[in-house]
């Protein structure tokens, strides 16, 4: 969303696996001792930083900050709100439960890996439904709906879901996944990222409160 939107960040690294979104710091920006979270030093309105969590709040944040990436039309805005909201609460919820049961979780519960499975893939439909007639989840134009859904939806081969089925979410990942901007941020912190937490004893306590893996 910052590349997208030209805006200068610094990041800050949060080591989850060494329970770093427990300190009082980290708390005092994100109550909910979960990342993203930003803090904006230098506000539209000229007054003292604001501190932003949760990915949809930063996403509206940021857009009103840059007047990009979210419509005018009333019509279309409410489009993109809507979609960030159902990526919010539906598909990165129901992503990450599967994610969780599928990939991380110590023993292999084949009801809760099927019950999300079923759910990841209703909701496929519903992204792929939408997309069949409009070019992005807001109509016409690329908005903060898919910047807040791309990422869940480029986790489709660790989770083994088969994205060319659904033919119009196929089109448009592989067309945003093009953006340069889009590019840019993706890869930002890559190298490091543990993608295999539950082979870190600490990590696996922390991050999924199992004493072992």
């Amino acid at each position: 969303m910052l590349e997208e939107c030209g805006l200068p960040y610094t990041i800050h690294g949060v080591n989850l696996g060494q329970g770093e979104q427990f300190t009082p710091e980290f708390l005092k920006i994100s109550p909910n001792n979960r990342i993203p979270a930003i803090v904006d030093t230098e506000p539209a309105n000229g007054e003292d930083p604001i501190s932003v969590f949760e990915s949809g709040a930063i996403l509206l944040y940021l857009a009103e900050k840059a007047g990009k990436l979210v419509p005018d039309n009333i019509g279309d805005r409410t489009a993109a709100l809507e979609w960030l909201f159902w990526q919010v609460g539906g598909l990165g919820p129901m992503m990450g439960q599967h994610g969780h049961f599928k990939l991380y979780a110590p023993e292999k519960i084949e009801y809760a890996i099927d019950r999300y499975r079923r759910e990841v893939e209703r909701l496929f439909e519903v992204l792929d439904r939408r997309l069949s007639s409009n070019a992005y989840l807001a109509g016409s134009n690329f908005s903060i709906a898919d910047i807040a859904a791309f990422p869940w939806v480029q986790t489709y081969r660790a989770q083994e879901i088969d994205l060319e089925s659904f033919e119009h979410a196929a089109r448009w990942y592989e067309e945003l996944k093009q953006r340069p901007a889009l590019r840019r941020g993706m890869a930002v912190g890559r190298e490091n990222i543990n993608r295999r937490p539950q082979d870190d004893a600490q990590a696996n306590k922390i991050l999924f409160g199992n004493e072992s893996k």
